[in-house]
């Protein structure tokens, strides 16, 4: 356990351990970050997405934050962002279609859309608070069509340029939306459309498209505006993505799913870039996803009794930005009858006084005086924290019971 009692942080503790707070968090930052990446360890605990709106709270009124980014649907989130930022429909109507993977039902999702409106509500444009969805219009049983992206690309095009395709041709190589949102072609490639002759036509398309926007920014920009511009890229970024899923889907190779889950995680990393890059004159930005989506290192998992790995968004953004990536990992202790081995990281840190605590992770295995074990977990869907690379995470949020 630790040296000596964290209760009176006497060296070596003091300063590894403290009561959670945005303060306590912030400190253990080298430098204040364009992009920081809070972690939670599993999905469906409100703890974790409670604890992220105190600091995302904290953020806004002493940091100078005004974005938030959650793994959700990149273009089901501009609804809940039009929400908050413009009062555009309801609350209720914002969660129900601007967040996916069932996280609108979240109490605490909602509390956060709640408060930027209300936030929103007393300040100018230019000052206000947007929310960000950075994965990709995928659920775990399949990926949407692209047609509502591609052809929504090809509408803001054409209405101010000479294009080679007309709306008619798309929409013909595309077919219904029902026959690439097919939930069996996860586990059977031959289900997947991803590889047809039509589906190889749209995507040399919808490069075109992309280089086409990007060639004409200029242009683009001035007769329609920076906003429309980036929501265009945004669907320009997405149809390619999801285009290039699909294909992932088709393949008959053995690592067809390891390059789909490498994938989804470069649509991620390409969506928080372009976040932080519209961002970048208003403030930073806070990211919420699963540690594995936002960690140094690569992800791991078994699936389908395959063992896969990929770089994560969060590693692929610490490469893009360097120093102006932080990343801060949370885990807890007991969970029910899932109580941590004494030995493993989570048991260690459950001796602190804490109900919640922020530990500085390069200090950790000195203070604990010893390397714990890996906890082995009773719910397959939480993934412990790795004692091995907690020196790669900048800050490590603890939540003793839940």
């Amino acid at each position: 356990m630790f040296n000596d009692t964290v209760e009176g942080m006497t060296a070596p503790t003091q300063g590894v351990v403290r009561p959670f707070t945005g303060d306590a968090l912030t400190a253990l930052l080298s430098s204040a970050p364009r992009l920081l990446g809070l972690g939670e360890p599993t999905h469906g605990v409100e703890a974790f997405p409670e604890l992220r709106n105190e600091l995302f709270r904290h953020l806004v009124e002493h940091e100078g934050y005004r974005s938030i980014a959650l793994e959700s649907d990149c273009l089901s989130a501009l609804i809940a962002d039009a929400y908050v930022t413009h009062g555009t429909g309801t609350l209720d109507d914002a969660l129900d279609r601007g967040l996916s993977h069932g996280f609108g039902a979240s109490a605490a999702n909602r509390e956060l859309l709640r408060w930027m409106r209300a936030h929103n509500e007393r300040r100018p444009a230019h000052e206000r608070l947007r929310f960000y969805g950075f994965d990709g219009p995928l659920e775990m049983t399949g990926a949407a069509s692209p047609g509502p992206a591609l052809t929504a690309l090809h509408d803001y095009l054409a209405a101010h340029l000479d294009l080679p395709w007309s709306r008619e041709s798309l929409t013909g190589l595309l077919g219904p939306d029902e026959r690439w949102a097919c939930p069996d072609a996860l586990m059977d490639a031959a289900r997947s459309v991803g590889r047809t002759p039509e589906a190889g036509r749209l995507r040399l398309i919808a490069d075109d498209l992309r280089a086409m926007l990007t060639s004409h920014a200029p242009h683009l920009t001035a007769v329609t505006s920076p906003d429309d511009f980036w929501h265009a890229g945004l669907r320009a970024r997405t149809a390619t993505g999801l285009l290039r899923y699909h294909a992932g889907l088709a393949d008959t190779a053995p690592t067809r799913l390891g390059t789909i889950m490498a994938l989804r995680a470069t649509m991620m990393a390409d969506n928080l870039d372009a976040v932080v890059r519209r961002e970048a004159r208003r403030g930073p930005t806070l990211a919420f996803a699963h540690n594995g989506h936002l960690q140094r290192d690569k992800s791991r998992v078994r699936f389908a009794g395959l063992p896969l790995e990929w770089w994560s968004a969060g590693a692929v953004m610490s490469t893009r930005l360097g120093d102006d990536y932080a990343f801060a990992a949370s885990t807890f202790g007991t969970r029910g009858s899932d109580v941590p081995h004494p030995g493993s990281l989570e048991g260690m840190l459950s001796a602190l006084p804490h109900a919640r605590a922020v530990i500085d992770p390069g200090r950790l295995t000195e203070a604990l005086g010893e390397t714990p074990a890996r906890r082995v977990p009773a719910d397959h869907t939480y993934a412990p924290l790795d004692p091995d690379t907690t020196d790669r995470i900048d800050a490590i949020v603890f939540v003793r019971e839940i």
